[in-house]
């Protein structure tokens, strides 16, 4: 995101604006229609998520110096749990399925579909690339039209068309939706590229330069009932109020969707206050490796040697306790059900059919240890309406009729 300046005042009435609790947006959003997919390419669920927390960490001791947005190093894509989107590329458009990424923001194509050039296609001279850990693009950089949705339509989108990629499956590119700091190094002009987000809010197609994420939780291995959408929240896929909180001032986490929280298991604090990533492309909940010990001995549960994951038995199941995340004040449970991995999935990852699976593990560091000690992945966000408001630096989260379904 770009640096922003603030006077002492704007800032003093952003902050109470930020603790005052619930607050009601009035935009009315646009909607784009997201699937997600789950793509087991032999890497385990596990794997996949700690190949890209490394990354997180990575690029936390490669920023020394460096403004809080300011990123020149960009996130692993995990390949376990895609939110997918189809869009338009060019006129007449060429579809593209892209990976929905809140963790990088570079938006391109080629990596299976070739980029189709037609008449709103304009060829830069800049050269752009995207490591993201297990996978990589390369290639130069055009402008055209880029179709998300009826009324979601950018003229001149920055975007990367490959010629050359690898380690992604299944998708035709990404579409990054992180700040746009996350573009830092990317071109070889070393100029920043501005997002969708960023474009959309600029030439007035949304009021606000924000986005809400919905999706249900799921028993199949493709699920179509999930939308994103762009400059204000969907009233109709959460319950409630949405309540804010500004994001973390913790450095390394700043340069993320991140927000400072604590972790209970039933009544019993297993993490103090600490910086936590929200991020669409992580599949699991991952907490520092002390307060999964704590989890982990609180519930019972063992490590399967197949899967990575904790497992536990049915009598253990029936005990189980929510587990709370305290955020801006609020506390957002994940019931007993929130906290296993889908019973109907437990063969795609590999593991037993008659098992139950937690969807809790380690991230890898104590607490204290890297700069945040949480990721709050999709098992997370699947219970938990979530907003993104790049104006206001803040995270928001609801409860929807999902929340403390039975699905699992």
């Amino acid at each position: 995101m770009v640096q922003l300046s603030f006077t002492l005042l704007p800032a003093i009435l952003l902050a109470l604006r930020v603790s005052a609790g619930p607050i009601l947006v009035n935009e009315n959003p646009i909607t784009l229609d997201i699937s997600r997919r789950f793509n087991f390419t032999g890497c385990s669920v596990v794997q996949s998520d700690l190949a890209r927390i490394n990354a997180f960490k990575n690029r936390s001791t490669a920023k020394n110096g460096l403004n809080a947005w300011d990123v020149i190093s960009e996130p692993v894509v995990n390949q376990a749990v895609n939110y997918i989107a189809t869009v338009g590329v060019g006129s007449p458009a060429t579809s593209y399925d892209l990976l929905i990424d809140t963790g990088s923001s570079n938006t391109w194509v080629g990596a299976g579909k070739k980029y189709v050039v037609t008449e709103t296609s304009t060829q830069t001279t800049d050269g752009v690339s995207v490591s993201y850990g297990s996978g990589w693009f390369s290639g130069t950089q055009y402008t055209d039209k880029l179709t998300l949705a009826p009324g979601l339509v950018i003229p001149k989108q920055s975007i990367g068309v490959a010629s050359c990629s690898a380690g992604l499956h299944g998708v035709d590119g990404v579409l990054g939706i992180g700040p746009v700091g996350l573009t830092s190094g990317t071109l070889s002009t070393g100029q920043l590229i501005p997002t969708i987000t960023d474009n959309l809010f600029s030439q007035n197609t949304i009021a606000s330069n924000l986005f809400g994420i919905s999706f249900d939780p799921t028993t199949t291995e493709e699920d179509t009932h999930g939308s994103i959408a762009f400059g204000g929240p969907d009233r109709t896929k959460f319950t409630g109020e949405i309540n804010y909180t500004a994001l973390t001032s913790t450095a390394a986490a700043l340069e993320y969707w991140a927000i400072d929280q604590s972790v209970s298991y039933g009544t019993t604090s297993i993490l103090a206050s600490t910086a936590g990533i929200v991020d669409t492309g992580s599949t699991l909940i991952h907490l520092a490796t002390d307060a999964f010990n704590k989890y982990k001995y609180a519930t019972g549960a063992v490590l399967d040697a197949t899967t990575g994951l904790l497992t536990i038995t049915a009598a253990q199941y029936a005990a189980l306790q929510n587990l709370n995340f305290v955020i801006g004040g609020v506390t957002y449970a994940l019931t007993p059900n929130a906290q296993i991995w889908p019973r109907s999935l437990n063969t795609a990852i590999g593991g037993s059919a008659s098992c139950i699976y937690l969807v809790v593990t380690d991230l890898g560091a104590n607490s204290g240890e890297a700069e945040f000690d949480v990721i709050n992945g999709y098992a997370f966000l699947e219970r938990f309406y979530s907003v993104y408001d790049t104006g206001n630096k803040r995270i928001g989260f609801a409860t929807t009729p999902f929340t403390t379904a039975l699905t699992n």
